[in-house]
């Protein structure tokens, strides 16, 4: 059975963090720097009483009403966070509820980051494909910005928080091909909250720094940034290469490659070793940041408020990064 994007729709918090704000925090480190380092001008961030399940269920409301969905059509809720509310239950069940949505939808919550929203289209193809699940609404929402130091001026550069919502269905305006997908879970501690989980359920209130003044805390996100981007150079142009020959399409034959809005060297790094022209590679990460598992959506939403999507128009996505884990799929 074919799986298709039918609608999409995204939501971003009204709390703002720009490269002036971290200026007047940081003198040391001014904004044009802060934006030729990390090609971020500005992130939406969540205010306090606002959770990543919070801004799924937005983006969803969002889906329904600009998108005129049906949510009695739904019949499987996936989300896509690595911010739950709790611990238990999964925050999927606590969507349903207050989308309201029928009783007898599946509801699941899945644990990805930068390749999650490719994760969440493979399992609703998945789902789609075994007969399970008719119309799936994808919600991805990310709130990293909880997990950093308010010293760590590094990762406070680069992350944004916001949501997606995606319906995906047999019919729509953008089918999914097959998908590449991997996993190297020997890199995890590169990306990595260690307190917080049954490892360490209490915080270890240890706090180190690192040889550029960084604070590095087992409390706190930690990112190794180096290993990183070499994991990064050396998976994603051969992911491309497998996702293109499962799709029997050469590069040539793609009209836009989305992917994961990393950060801005780090991008111009891959289009460079891949040869992409400028025109076919879509960026928006100075306005929003790395919004982690949503950035490729909101990406998406975007391309099409553009109009860069028409019919026919071939579609790579890229996804990266935590896990470590990258995935990438065609869509026309």
């Amino acid at each position: 059975m074919k799986a298709f994007i039918k609608a999409i729709a995204r939501y971003l918090p009204e709390g703002e963090l720009s490269n002036a704000d971290l200026e007047r925090e940081f003198p040391e480190w001014n904004a044009a720097k802060i934006l030729s380092k990390v090609g971020v001008n500005t992130r939406h961030i969540a205010t306090a009483n606002e959770t990543a399940t919070d801004m799924a269920e937005r983006a969803a409301q969002n889906l329904f009403e600009q998108c005129r969905v049906d949510k009695a059509a739904v019949d499987y809720l996936l989300f896509c966070t690595q911010s739950p509310d709790y611990v238990l239950p999964a925050s999927a069940c606590l969507l349903q509820n207050r989308l309201g949505l029928s009783v007898h939808t599946g509801a699941l919550d899945f644990n990805q980051g930068c390749s999650g929203y490719i994760y969440g289209l493979s399992l609703a193809k998945g789902l789609l494909a075994g007969g399970i699940a008719s119309n799936v609404l994808l919600l991805t929402a990310e709130t990293y910005s909880r997990y950093l130091h308010p010293q760590d001026k590094a990762c406070r550069s680069i992350f944004g928080d916001g949501a997606s919502a995606t319906l995906i269905a047999n019919e729509g305006f953008a089918e999914l091909g097959a998908f590449c997908l991997g996993t190297d879970g020997a890199g995890a501690e590169n990306l990595i909250v260690r307190t917080g989980g049954a490892r360490n359920q209490a915080p270890l209130n240890a706090l180190e720094t690192d040889n550029y003044g960084n604070p590095v805390s087992p409390d706190h996100l930690y990112m190794n940034g180096g290993e990183i981007y070499s994991f990064t150079l050396r998976t994603v142009p051969a992911m491309v290469e497998e996702t293109l020959r499962k799709n029997k399409a050469i590069q040539s034959d793609v009209d836009l490659f989305v992917f994961h809005q990393a950060n801005g060297y780090m991008l111009e790094q891959l289009r460079k070793k891949l040869n992409i022209d400028k025109d076919k590679f879509f960026v928006n990460l100075p306005e929003l940041g790395n919004t982690v598992s949503s950035s490729i959506p909101i990406a998406l939403c975007e391309t099409l408020e553009k109009g860069l999507i028409q019919k026919g128009t071939k579609i790579l996505l890229a996804g990266f990064g935590v896990g470590l884990s990258w995935g990438g799929c065609i869509l026309t």
